[in-house]
């Protein structure tokens, strides 16, 4: 059995800002084929759920959760802690396109050998120490890789199994609501609308990414914009050797402020209800104080449900005199008014980074 690396969780800290940048250059062909994937990817959702359960940004939306899922995370899992980096960074075949967990599993044991010795040496070489056990992978021995089935395994039963009927919900309403943003939008709005640090400049999407500077050509293809319900950091986009390439990007609201049943409300399928409450209410703006009495909460619990509005962009607040008001964006006003009932079938690739 390996030692534990429980001591990462601890220590792993988010990437610090730079001027480093991320440029993906489009061809004509790739915009005429931008979509929105129509189903979540379990191996994908699981990578970038480890890889935040490192992180440290977030900590009123992810806090709790992360305390949560490392104090159950069993040993056996621990192994993929040392393949996925905090910063986004990990082995490309530990989440191929696939639907299911099994048929994934299939796509990652059956990777090429020469595949597998350059992405190991690739994440080595930026913040992934060489362990012994990422040698034995590399040099492809059979003992190591049950390690690594055994570990997928265990961080799904652990993270995903239990949450994948309310990620799914959660992940259908994104998906809607982002088809009905790139069709009344455009592609400039949409891209830029994903997250902050992103931009538009001719026919290319420049992206803030701190440790990466770097230049990525499409090759006309397509893009599917894949959500991640996870997923914390900065916009990853990951080419495929066939078909379109991946943008994955942290859905509107992250898996942590769901709530169970948001049956017959596509806006808190979205937000959850209690921000979906906060949103509405504050297409008039309200102080704090206004806020929490108009949802019966604390005002620490208004205050927190409109930081996370704030950090989507679907409210914006401003001082005036003594007082801070919040009110809607025309983001968040339209996201109101926007037909999130049924998600939209945009066919593309599903997975994979």
């Amino acid at each position: 059995m390996l030692p534990c690396v429980q001591p990462q969780l601890k220590r792993a800290a988010e990437p610090h800002l730079g001027d480093d940048v991320l440029k993906v250059s489009f061809t004509a062909e790739d915009l005429l084929k931008v979509t929105v994937a129509d189903t979540p990817a379990p191996l994908m959702e699981l990578v970038l759920a480890l890889m935040t359960l490192q992180r440290r940004d977030n900590r009123h939306v992810f806090g709790g959760w992360r305390r949560r899922t490392a104090r159950g995370l069993p040993v056996q899992a621990e192994p993929l802690l040392q393949l996925l980096s905090p910063t986004g960074i990990g082995p490309l075949f530990l989440d191929p396109p696939s639907a299911g967990l099994d048929d994934g599993l299939s796509q990652v044991l059956a990777t090429d050998r020469a595949v597998v010795g350059a992405e190991l040496r690739r994440i080595c070489a930026v913040d992934r120490p060489r362990t012994a056990w990422i040698r034995q992978l590399a040099a492809q021995d059979r003992h190591a890789w049950h390690i690594l089935e055994h570990a997928v395994r265990e961080a799904h039963r652990h993270i995903l199994a239990v949450e994948w009927p309310r990620l799914q919900v959660a992940f259908h309403a994104e998906a809607a609501w982002r088809a009905h943003f790139l069709a009344r939008h455009g592609l400039e709005r949409t891209f830029t609308s994903l997250s902050a640090g992103l931009r538009w400049r001719d026919m290319s999407l420049e992206i803030d990414s701190p440790g990466v500077d770097r230049e990525v050509t499409l090759r006309g293809e397509g893009v599917v914009l894949l959500p991640s319900l996870f997923w914390t950091g900065r916009v990853l986009v990951a080419p495929q050797p066939a078909g379109p390439a991946l943008v994955i990007y942290p859905a509107l609201t992250p898996l942590p402020l769901h709530d169970a049943d948001t049956v017959g409300d596509p806006l808190a399928a979205l937000l959850g209800s209690t921000r979906a409450d906060t949103l509405r209410a504050l297409t008039k703006p309200h102080t704090t104080t206004e806020l929490a009495r108009t949802l019966h909460v604390s005002v620490p619990a208004a205050s927190m449900q409109a930081r996370t509005l704030r950090d989507a962009r679907l409210i914006t607040t401003h001082r005036d005199g003594k007082a801070v008001l919040h009110w809607c964006t025309p983001l968040g006003v339209g996201l109101i008014a926007a037909p999130t009932t049924e998600p939209m079938n945009h066919r593309g690739v599903v997975a994979g980074r």
